[in-house]
């Protein structure tokens, strides 16, 4: 099959950036592993999109490895969207209402 865009939400794409932020503060190594394990998500969901289990509202969500966070997702179409990049901590289904 081949790989399917993946869009991100603007939410989305404001977490991702906060967890970066946060592990950068910490540790410029541990926001690089970061990013390198939310590319390595997105890659395997564009190449694989149903792959991983059906979650909440119509979603299927990807752990990232070595980090609490979920990658949630929908596929629609021919097309991935990332709905959250979700700490593992966070009251589960938030982004429900987050609609493109």
């Amino acid at each position: 099959m081949a790989p399917q865009e993946v869009n991100f939400h603007p939410a989305a794409v404001e977490e991702a950036a906060e967890a970066h932020r946060w592990y950068a503060e910490r540790s410029p190594r541990a926001a690089l592993a970061f990013d390198e394990a939310l590319n390595s998500a997105v890659q395997q969901m564009a190449s694989h999109p149903k792959r991983w289990a059906k979650y909440l509202h119509g979603t299927r969500h990807l752990i990232l490895q070595k980090f609490p966070y979920v990658v949630v997702y929908r596929v629609v179409d021919s097309s991935i969207e990332v709905i959250a990049v979700a700490h593992e901590r966070r009251r589960p289904g938030y982004w429900k209402s987050r609609n493109n």
